[in-house]
């Protein structure tokens, strides 16, 4: 849906600055720089020339499009999204930093409209994605090197695209790299309404696993408990209700907790807990993980540490492990992330995938889109569309 009215298009006037040196770019010239004026540029971008509060720092400005070189694609963007860790990024409160001044956002989609004399691997009419974080995809347009992009089946939704390089990928490697888990086992999760929540519902109902869905106590709980069960979701219970007496029997006796009574069902203990939050939440986790269980952290929201206590370390073994979707880039070939990008997208086509739910807000309109993101209770993806 588009939102935002007339009183939020705040658009920010063309300077001059530095050239944009994202760190993706520093291998090659730069794909772009700030025009003294907007008729001497068609490309506008969300950019910050120093670190801060998204809302004073992030102004929409004019570039200037560089030369398609031999190895570089000019990409027409189509549309991305705000995410918690480009906010981060923003703030420099994030584990990668690109040079600034830098063009907001790490993940989207584009088309390409022109390919250099040696690109191979994509042509004109292809849909891409940031092959890593840093690309800067706020904005209209850009170039960049071939080796930056992935390509994306153009026959799934725009914003299944736009949103399947970051939180659909760390939902579907936490599910397989640390726990061998097989159908009927269970897997617990807090922001269960995040959009890697999201993901790790579907993800996991297609592979036949059983989630226990964590959120905090809100207005509209029951809307948001419908839909993640829409989802797959087999349980959604409140932060508030995971620290019941009676959750022990929840996994004991196999019943289900829901807000009035137990119900029986067959619930075994999990053996994953997913953490993006951690303080009393993550503790809360790890309390109802079986023997041997593994919690992933990939999040700090409460901005709180994970405490666990000795008993649980020493007696039930129960293991704390992190996980970072640039670092698994890192260690892994540029096919095996391709490979990770196709099978999501099967998932897509099969309707076991959907995107989470989305707003779609007009570039210009981003004051609106980076203060909904910001706001407590978001249950919906600010996607920019240019």
């Amino acid at each position: 849906m588009w939102v935002c009215g007339a009183l939020c298009r705040a658009r920010a006037p063309a300077q001059l600055g530095q050239r944009l040196l994202p760190e993706s770019s520093r291998r090659r010239p730069a794909a772009a720089s700030f025009s003294a004026s907007a008729e001497a540029s068609r490309v506008r971008a969300l950019v910050y020339g120093h670190h801060g509060d998204p809302a004073k720092v992030v102004e929409l400005k004019n570039l200037e499009l560089a030369a398609v070189g031999g190895s570089d694609v000019h990409v027409k963007m189509l549309a991305a999204p705000i995410n918690p860790s480009d906010i981060n990024m923003i703030q420099g409160n994030y584990g990668l930093l690109p040079q600034l001044p830098a063009v907001g956002g790490n993940e989207g989609v584009g088309q390409v409209i022109a390919v250099g004399s040696s690109v191979t691997g994509v042509k004109p009419g292809d849909w891409v994605i940031p092959a890593n974080p840093g690309l800067g995809t706020w904005r209209t347009e850009a170039v960049f090197g071939e080796e930056e992009l992935i390509t994306v089946p153009s026959d799934i939704p725009l914003q299944s695209a736009a949103t399947l390089g970051v939180n659909p990928c760390t939902a579907y490697r936490m599910l397989m790299d640390f726990e061998r888990l097989r159908p009927g086992d269970s897997v617990i999760q807090n922001a269960s309404n995040s959009g890697v929540g999201q993901a790790v519902i579907q993800i996991a109902a297609a592979l036949g696993l059983r989630t226990i869905n964590v959120l905090r106590d809100r207005p509209d709980l029951q809307k948001l408990t419908d839909r993640l069960k829409n989802l797959g979701a087999d349980h959604v219970v409140t932060e508030e209700e995971l620290r019941k007496h009676e959750m022990k029997s929840f996994f004991k006796r196999g019943s289900s907790l829901t807000t009035d009574s137990l119900v029986s069902q067959d619930v075994p203990q999990p053996r994953l807990a997913l953490n993006c939050v951690g303080g009393k939440s993550a503790t809360e986790l790890l309390r109802h993980l079986a023997p041997g269980g593994t919690m992933v952290t990939y999040g700090g929201m409460a901005k709180q540490p994970v405490i666990a206590s000795v008993s649980q370390l020493i007696f039930k073994d129960l293991k704390l492990r992190g996980f970072w979707l640039s670092q698994w880039k890192k260690d892994h070939s540029p096919d095996q992330f391709k490979e990770l990008i196709l099978t999501l997208c099967d998932l897509i086509r099969r309707g076991q995938l959907a995107a989470p739910a989305c707003s779609e807000v007009p570039l210009q309109d981003y004051p609106c889109a980076l203060e909904a993101s910001t706001q407590p209770f978001t249950s919906s993806k600010q996607i920019l569309t240019m």
